[in-house]
């Protein structure tokens, strides 16, 4: 009796370790490199994972918010990336620095020139962006993905509050309450901040290295407790039989 729950506990300690050890399921997302204080600029990264193992990731678009839409989104140059800003006339003029805007960004395209983000790699697309909205707590950017395969991946499905993470979640940048004596960052900060993004990049694919090569580790040890748990179960059976 004790061989056999010794051995079950090997079986389930294998497989809990191998579910903790499996990577997420990764999807783009949107993040400010700092803070995106409302009412101010920022420099925000649309990240890209490649998620085939057949496949490269060749374009990206996304599409700019339309209820809170955004004056000044500038992308940065890229090598290997062709990029096309696209504006529309709105609906209501804004204001910005005392003048009538008539028009925003409504979408960004980046398109490979190469072979695009390969497989087991991400991609950051920096967007130097402002002034944010003083009147939301996050703003929503669609985007759309696609491979060399010609598949398109749609993250575009709204998050609603109370309910599961969605299969193909659209990106959401959180805003951050306006620090005291001015709003957020200034334009001049956010051209700054972009000068750093591929050193960012660099930091993080460092620190997702170190975290995979752990969770393999911790994937085998699994493997071998589980193994040798359900053996010292076989062997416990057989010598009952034999007795």
């Amino acid at each position: 009796m004790k061989a056999s729950r010794l051995a079950a506990t090997g079986v389930l300690a294998a497989s809990a370790v191998l579910v903790l050890s499996s990577p997420a399921l990764a999807h783009v997302s949107v993040q400010p490199e700092g803070t995106a204080a409302k009412g101010g600029y920022a420099v925000i990264d649309f990240k890209v994972p490649n998620e085939r193992d057949d496949a490269s990731t060749t374009k990206l678009e996304v599409t700019f918010p339309a209820d809170h839409p955004l004056a000044s989104a500038m992308p940065q140059p890229m090598d290997g990336w062709d990029i096309k800003v696209t504006k529309a006339k709105l609906a209501k003029p804004i204001e910005m620095h005392g003048e009538k805007i008539d028009e925003a960004v409504s979408k960004i395209t980046w398109t490979a020139k190469n072979g695009g983000v390969g497989p087991g790699f991400f991609q950051k697309f920096p967007v130097s962006v402002g002034t944010l909205p003083e009147d939301a707590d996050q703003l929503t950017f669609k985007a759309l993905q696609t491979y060399s395969d010609k598949d398109v991946v749609r993250w575009i499905e709204v998050q609603h509050k109370g309910q599961e993470e969605p299969e193909n979640p659209a990106p959401v940048l959180t805003l951050t309450a306006a620090e005291d004596g001015h709003h957020g960052s200034t334009a001049e900060d956010a051209s700054d901040n972009s000068k750093n993004t591929e050193n960012t990049a660099a930091d993080t694919s460092a620190g997702s290295d170190g975290t995979d090569t752990t969770a393999r580790v911790l994937g085998v040890v699994g493997i071998v407790v589980g193994a040798l748990g359900v053996a010292y179960g076989v062997l416990a059976g057989r010598r009952r039989s034999d007795a």
